[in-house]
């Protein structure tokens, strides 16, 4: 499949990702235009930046992030507040240690009140924390957020300290939403090789801070 992958149709894959606490408003105008200029999918970008102008890229952001111990109404505001300003998605951290508990019905239920409040066609992803978790464990959290009624699960908010998106966690991910759901892979993806192992792996869309450089390795490898 991803054979007949180029840089610009790599490029449709990809959420160009600032979600640095020192992020500036700059930075965010340099993350929009270096977006732009590699025909990115959309940037995602803290929901303190909203409203912004992403010159007709799609504009993602982030709910209860990078923990996810949030109250589920606090998530939800967050989420409301954040269309308002102009998401068009919505990239929501569950409660991990809900998932460790074996507590998957609190986990729908979260997921189900950041939905709620992110009614269609808004995109709501639901971050699973996939390398915290066991494979058990991926395949009810990502059960609970097809029944809430997420759009994507997706592997990583890229900050925890057990690692970011795995082929391995995407191949379960894919195979347990089947298609129904989007999957999509962040954390670590950071050469071209990682990122058309995680779409080979089952992977809708990917997460990427460093963009240029995965997409830039077309042309230093000779294309793919």
């Amino acid at each position: 499949m991803t054979t007949s992958l180029d840089a610009a149709a790599l490029a449709q894959f990809v959420d160009h990702t600032l979600l640095k606490p020192e992020a500036t408003a700059a930075d965010v105008e340099a993350l929009i235009a270096e977006g732009v200029g590699l025909g990115v999918y959309s940037v995602c970008v803290s929901p303190s930046f909203l409203p912004l102008d992403a010159k007709g890229l799609k504009v993602a952001t982030v709910c209860g992030f990078p923990s996810g111990k949030h109250h589920s109404d606090v998530k939800a505001a967050e989420a409301a507040r954040s269309v308002a300003d102009g998401a068009d998605e919505v990239d929501m951290v569950i409660d991990v240690g809900a998932a460790k508990a074996g507590k998957f019905e609190a986990v729908q239920a979260d997921i189900a009140a950041v939905r709620a409040a992110t009614p269609a066609p808004v995109v709501l992803k639901v971050i699973i924390e996939s390398a915290a978790l066991t494979d058990h464990e991926i395949v009810e959290v990502c059960k609970a957020a097809e029944a809430a009624g997420a759009d994507f699960v997706k592997t990583s908010t890229g900050f925890h300290p057990a690692g970011g998106a795995t082929v391995h966690a995407v191949e379960i991910m894919a195979a347990t939403v089947g298609g129904r759901l989007g999957v999509k892979a962040s954390g670590g993806v950071r050469t071209t090789a990682d990122a058309l192992a995680m779409i080979e792996a089952g992977a809708t869309r990917l997460g990427l801070s460093g963009t240029a450089a995965v997409l830039g390795g077309f042309e230093a490898d000779g294309g793919y």
